[in-house]
């Protein structure tokens, strides 16, 4: 099975060039970086490294704060986290780090990944989520470099398509040093695949984030409105936000309505969409204060979710409607909000049964039924205990995440 996989990187690589031509035209590529991946830029390093990668946005906010902790360990020289989206390289920039390097993730083949350990010397590699990559893994270990996975996700539908070619599988999970599942279903899937040691401390996304990235005081442009955020909302989700919001605005006047879409990119086309619907809309970077009689706010930036969420008492959270899995209701709640999801939650069913437990979120099937949740808890008083607990928590799995990995270093 390597052998087929690494005739399709071949015919990738044969057609790469035609590929990032066609993402560069569509922005989905930086011009001056899309070398990288191909690893082929000028950058040197002589330092032994920490390697984190996370393929996009969600996955880099949930390690930042990691990263973040190691920048302050005096015996860390060098870290390098890379990624494979635009979107993800610009939340980086932002930050303000000292020993971090980001780079883009390179193809998956082999000379190129033997190029990208030579340039940049890791100590040892971490992989966010479900980033497992058959000829990295493999040169890793070759050069016995410790592969840990950091919040581990597999999903049933992932499972089953490694279990279809069990000994290819095998090869590549049981050369993973340590395996740190986000979930008990991971666990145990992962444990099934060949990883030979699991640890299962939890979800760091329990973990609070950084702050907003944004420091721009927003509060002003809401006074004396009833704010009603839908988070990481996907295709479709919005139209069905829009359609609440005209259902509620004929009972709550001073109702305003934030999309905070899961990718920005689309948000032309949201807006569009919305105003189809007859709805004013306004865009977060247009600069402008929403007008009295404005009905939605898109934000197409990154990294303000939470600047947002603090408005409100109650949020939808989106890809949870849509056949996608859901998203992280976990912010909204650090915020303060009641939470209300579609059922197609696959991706944090733990989070959300803790949610359950809780008391702090219910799921809705339609229109109708988000009506009737919104009606009982736009006025949700924010629960100082139910947040330390969810704090608290969120603390022990990080403590305990950083406690792993530096047994490695």
């Amino acid at each position: 099975m390597i052998f087929l996989y690494n005739i399709f990187g071949i015919v990738f690589l044969i057609l790469s060039p035609l590929i990032i031509l066609i993402r560069l035209i569509s922005g989905k590529e930086e011009k001056n970086r899309f070398l990288e991946k191909y690893s082929l830029n000028d950058k040197k390093n002589n330092i032994q490294t920490i390697w984190f990668h996370g393929a996009s946005v969600g996955e880099i906010m949930t390690i930042l704060p990691v990263i973040k902790k190691f920048e302050e360990n005096k015996k860390v020289k060098k870290i390098l986290l890379t990624s494979s989206t635009t979107s993800s390289a610009s939340i980086i920039k932002r930050q303000n780090f000292k020993k971090t390097t980001h780079a883009y993730y390179p193809f998956d083949i082999g000379f190129i990944c033997n190029n990208f350990l030579r340039k940049w010397k890791p100590k040892i590699a971490i992989f966010v989520d479900s980033e497992i990559w058959p000829n990295m893994y493999e040169r890793l270990y070759l050069k016995k470099i410790p592969i840990i996975l950091i919040n581990g996700r597999i999903t049933k539908k992932s499972f089953e398509r490694w279990s279809k070619m069990p000994s290819f599988a095998n090869n590549i999970f049981s050369k993973i040093s340590i395996a740190l599942p986000q979930n008990k279903e991971t666990k145990n899937y992962l444990n099934r695949l060949g990883v030979k040691k699991i640890k299962y401390i939890g979800n760091l996304k329990y973990f609070k984030n950084n702050k907003p990235i944004s420091k721009i005081n927003i509060k002003k442009y809401f006074k004396n409105k009833i704010v009603f955020c839908a988070a990481s909302t996907h295709h479709n989700e919005e139209i069905i936000i829009g359609r609440l919001h005209l259902d509620l605005k004929q009972k709550f006047k001073d109702l305003i309505t934030i999309i905070i879409p899961r990718h920005i990119n689309r948000s032309e086309d949201i807006i569009e969409n919305l105003k189809n619907l007859k709805l004013k809309v306004i865009k977060r970077t247009s600069g402008l204060k929403p007008s009295s009689d404005c009905d939605i706010l898109v934000v197409d930036t990154y990294g303000e979710m939470s600047n947002f969420l603090e408005l409100s008492n109650l949020a939808f959270i989106g890809g949870s409607i849509i056949n996608h899995g859901g998203q992280n209701p976990l912010e909204a709640v650090r915020m303060g909000n009641y939470v209300m999801h579609g059922g197609k939650i696959d991706n944090f069913k733990e989070i959300y049964k803790e949610l359950k437990n809780y008391k702090i979120s219910s799921e809705v099937k339609n229109i109708s039924e988000m009506k009737k949740v919104f009606v009982k808890k736009y006025n949700y008083k924010k629960s100082k205990n139910k947040i330390k607990r969810i704090h608290d928590l969120g603390s022990r799995i990080f403590r305990e995440n950083i406690k792993e990995i530096q047994n490695y270093l």
